[in-house]
């Protein structure tokens, strides 16, 4: 079992910056891929980013490259999202999940465990 609980949501306004975290227990997180998923009111649960067990290998979703960044500090088992250059359209509760494998993926069926989510709320 992991257990993952997020942390670093709130209020921003369009432009600004934000990271949110992610804390995990459980099994040993170094060898679990991670991803933040984000669901907006009303949409379907999406893809942002992820990162392998050693951080060598990270995907993005286009909407969010080249202002968002993932990576993760295995020695404290927590995954951060910077995320730059807000827009009113990243608002949504962010989720951060786990995945038996060290490969990360883009999909929510392939994460295992999730976390209970942080509200990202960007003001325009």
């Amino acid at each position: 079992q992991v257990q993952l609980v997020e942390s670093g949501g709130g209020l921003v306004q369009a432009g600004g910056s934000l990271r949110v975290s992610c804390a995990a227990s459980g099994r040993t997180f170094g060898s679990s891929a991670m991803g933040w998923f984000r669901q907006a009111p009303g949409r379907e649960r999406e893809f942002v980013a992820a990162i392998s067990w050693s951080g060598g290998r990270i995907y993005y979703a286009d909407s969010v490259k080249g202002r968002f960044t993932i990576s993760r500090d295995n020695a404290k088992n927590t995954v951060y999202l910077q995320m730059n250059s807000l827009r009113s359209e990243d608002t949504a509760v962010y989720y951060c999940a786990a995945r038996s494998l060290p490969v990360p993926g883009t999909e929510k069926y392939e994460y295992d465990y999730w976390g209970q989510g942080t509200q990202v709320t960007v003001s325009s």
